[in-house]
């Protein structure tokens, strides 16, 4: 049902920059068991490497890396971005069973690495492609210690309602475009 998305978006990254349409992101999921995760390619294709340059410019306290108006960001990266188009491919990692729909969102191996032990309660459950943290004013949140209260909060309190709610939050972020 989502091939002929795909296939646009597919098209849109190869037409607009160098490099492959995926973005194979190596991150953590549940009890800290690292895996390949796919988004469309929304950066420049050695972003990587000029990460540790943009790393006095982080926006977040603690180990998770965020810049508004990213340098490495293309302009089909931003615009699919905003929509959260970027992360469609994650779907893949539901279908495996790495991830779910609603949970904490998956940390790079690099951020895990990092972590504290309160930091690292949120992989107790399945990391999943939308959040409470996303959902709740994602933007704002510029200590990862309050994002991963959210992510506790969404652990214990956790319902199908719960679930449901989330997603539901979640469409309506997609399509207003509050996404960066």
């Amino acid at each position: 049902m989502l091939s002929p998305l795909f296939f646009a978006l597919a098209l849109f990254v190869r037409l607009t920059s160098a490099g492959p349409v995926f973005y194979r992101w190596r991150v953590v999921g549940k009890g800290g068991r690292p895996f390949i995760g796919y988004k469309f390619r929304s950066m420049v294709l050695n972003a990587d490497e000029l990460k540790a340059n943009l790393e006095p410019l982080n926006e977040m306290k603690g180990p998770v890396f965020k810049l508004t108006n990213d340098p490495r960001v293309t302009p089909v990266g931003s615009w699919m971005r905003r929509y959260s188009l970027d992360e469609l491919p994650q779907l893949y990692s539901v279908v495996k069973g790495d991830m779910s729909l609603v949970g904490p969102r998956p940390p790079l191996v690099t951020e895990y690495a990092q972590f504290t032990e309160y930091q690292r309660q949120k992989l107790a459950v399945k990391p999943g492609i939308t959040c409470l943290w996303q959902v709740s004013g994602r933007n704002r949140v510029s200590d990862f210690d309050e994002w991963v209260g959210l992510d506790l909060e969404y652990i214990r309190a956790w319902s199908l309602r719960l679930d449901l709610k989330i997603l539901l939050k979640t469409v309506r972020e997609v399509l207003v475009g509050s996404g960066q």
